[in-house]
């Protein structure tokens, strides 16, 4: 039995399954160990995300939209998030002179400040590295990307 299948207590029909099942219990892994990160912030991954790309459209604003269009969770309510933040003091929401259906989202000083503060993860980012080499790395990326594209959408 490998150390998946003793984990979780199952058996797999194929590597393909086996596969599958791990990229599923390893995303989880990897969910969990974020959440641990962003807790004493009083931040949820996907309110991280929508710091991050607030962050990288500097020094323009972001509708929802672009939100939704490039958060890593495509199931999240961006409109919600964005709520909670604003709440919170990171971010700024102004209702778009060009289109007030629209509203532009900003950044504040304290959601950089906290970003900051976050780094990029840097213990999960070691704990990856250790077991994982920049080649296997480059390898798994690509297989991720041929998964990704042959699942579509």
């Amino acid at each position: 039995m490998t150390r998946l299948e003793e984990e979780i207590q199952s058996k797999f029909s194929s590597e393909y399954h086996k596969l599958t099942v791990g990229i599923l219990y390893t995303h989880g892994r990897l969910v969990a160990a974020a959440n641990e990160v962003l807790k004493p912030y009083g931040l949820t991954l996907q309110q991280f995300n929508i710091l991050r790309i607030l962050r990288g459209q500097m020094p323009h604003a972001a509708t929802v939209s672009l939100l939704k269009e490039r958060m890593l969770d495509k199931m999240s309510d961006a409109s919600r998030l964005v709520e909670r933040l604003r709440t919170k003091g990171f971010i700024e929401r102004r209702t778009s002179a060009e289109d007030r259906r629209q509203a532009n989202i900003s950044i504040t000083k304290k959601g950089l400040e906290t970003l900051e503060r976050i780094g990029d993860f840097d213990g999960i980012l070691t704990a990856v590295s250790k077991v994982v080499t920049e080649e296997d790395a480059r390898t798994t990326n690509k297989t991720l990307d041929n998964l990704r594209d042959a699942l579509g959408a």
